[in-house]
């Protein structure tokens, strides 16, 4: 058994309020729980759009009454999240932990431009879900060797990457403070890389799935599709070099929860997204760690530290996570305490089980009340 500084994540998606058929607060904060987070940043793509006080107030009740670690609400960018009018960032940056428009990217420059001058301005982060609409052309997965193969949609790499060289330039020119979310493409990480270089203040996060999966590995059903999409093997090589060089500064799971109705539909029509906090650490380790690619020291870095240093989040000295790294385990979707079920690393041999998580000292996860029934 290992102890570690227990996990953060940037980038879930819990659906409540106004999408609780695929998740809630507390089943969401629980399967963190379960995953050995104790910190986790709620994406704003909710019904209503956390786009005011009032709005936000209603998702910041939910987290208040239901959540059994630290939720921090993100807010939108823009109003409703349709790209057109800015929110009040003034108004907002108290009570939430950044600004983003997830879902969707900011498809007018001179909108992002506008949001990074007054993201500047309030001294917020602006957390950008990069992609070119006029690129995607009725795409659902990457535009690679198993698109051709099987008669499928691509997306192109550089839906994402030409929209995130457009935000560092705009970054560069109005010094915000710019984090890219779940990058994919190599084309992205070279472009981060330079830019990070030449002294913009971006940071950047990928998924466990982009670091251990490719296109090649896709199966005709729903659980194999997100947004972005599995990319080829190379690009998911850049990734891991991005992360083992400093370029990626976090791990974040992009966690997103569907129903079984939502996801049984196969590649084509089955909802983008995968669920992910309670496979996080144990595919990473098993994938990355175990093999020699990164060391424990750099992983605990991606999920702990980084998190919290990029987004001045607090230290949380009493949240730990206990971890059995030898024994290895089956994942088994069935045993999630997620309501989503949908995840590529269904049935993989891992270890990395995580045993017990605490938050604020409190014991908010134990696995052996878990295999006990309790």
């Amino acid at each position: 058994m290992i102890t570690l500084p227990a996990f953060a994540d940037l980038h879930v998606h819990l659906r409540e309020p106004g999408q609780t058929w695929k998740e809630t607060i507390r089943t969401g904060s629980r399967a963190a729980a379960r995953g050995g987070y104790t910190l986790v940043c709620a994406m704003p793509n909710l019904n209503p759009v956390p786009d005011s006080p009032e709005t936000l107030a209603l998702e910041q009740a939910a987290i208040n009454k239901d959540a059994v670690i630290k939720v921090l609400p993100y807010c939108s960018i823009t109003k409703g999240r349709q790209g057109l009018q800015l929110v009040d960032f003034q108004a907002l940056k108290n009570s939430c932990v950044a600004f983003s428009d997830d879902g969707s990217g900011v498809q007018s420059n001179e909108i992002m431009r506008e949001a990074m001058r007054a993201a500047a301005q309030a001294d917020v982060i602006l957390a950008a879900h990069c992609e070119d609409n006029t690129l995607l052309k009725n795409g659902y997965i990457h535009d690679g060797l198993y698109c051709k193969a099987h008669g499928h949609k691509g997306i192109c790499s550089e839906s994402e990457w030409g929209q995130i060289a457009r935000d560092l330039e705009l970054a560069a020119e109005t010094g915000c403070r710019y984090h890219v979310c779940h990058i994919s493409t190599k084309e992205s990480v070279e472009i981060i890389r330079q830019a990070k270089a030449s002294g913009v203040r971006v940071t950047c996060e990928t998924g466990p799935h982009y670091l251990t999966l490719c296109d090649q590995d896709l199966q005709e059903d729903g659980r194999w599709k997100m947004n972005p999409p599995l990319r080829s093997t190379e690009d998911r090589d850049a990734l891991i070099e991005g992360l083992k060089d400093g370029t990626i500064d976090v791990i974040a799971t992009d966690h997103a929860p569907h129903s079984a109705e939502e996801k049984s539909k196969g590649l084509k029509g089955s909802a983008f997204g995968i669920v992910g906090l309670e496979t996080a650490f144990p595919v990473l380790y098993t994938k990355l760690v175990r093999t020699g690619i990164i060391t424990l020291d750099r992983l605990t870095e991606a999920l702990s530290t980084a998190p919290r240093r990029i987004f001045r989040l607090p230290d949380a000295p009493q949240d730990r996570v206990e971890i059995d790294t030898d024994t290895p385990y089956i994942i088994d979707s069935s045993t999630f305490l997620s309501m989503g079920h949908s995840t590529p690393f269904e049935g993989m041999e891992v270890t990395g089980k995580i045993l017990k998580t605490y938050y604020n000292g409190y014991l908010v996860y134990d696995s052996t009340q878990e295999e006990a029934g309790a």
